[in-house]
């Protein structure tokens, strides 16, 4: 893929006026990427996986944490 192409589909995530994918989706997609980035493939694809999953990863809010239970 081109790079410049790589750089608008990952820039335009943290877009707040356009959302490409969703949190969890993103989410979903930075454990794929790692998952790639430990396959067996060329070290080229595992670079660009990891480059994409810290990118797209940096971009993202922490999970929120559940509510506390009220008292009864």
């Amino acid at each position: 893929m081109d790079e410049d192409f790589l750089d608008v589909l990952l820039d335009a995530t943290a877009e707040t006026r356009l959302k490409l994918v969703t949190a969890d989706e993103a989410r979903a997609i930075v454990v794929l990427l790692g998952v790639l980035e430990d396959a067996d493939c060329s070290p080229d694809q595992r670079l660009a996986a990891r480059e994409m999953r810290l990118r797209l990863g940096s971009r993202l809010s922490p999970p929120q944490a559940p509510p506390a239970p009220r008292a009864l």
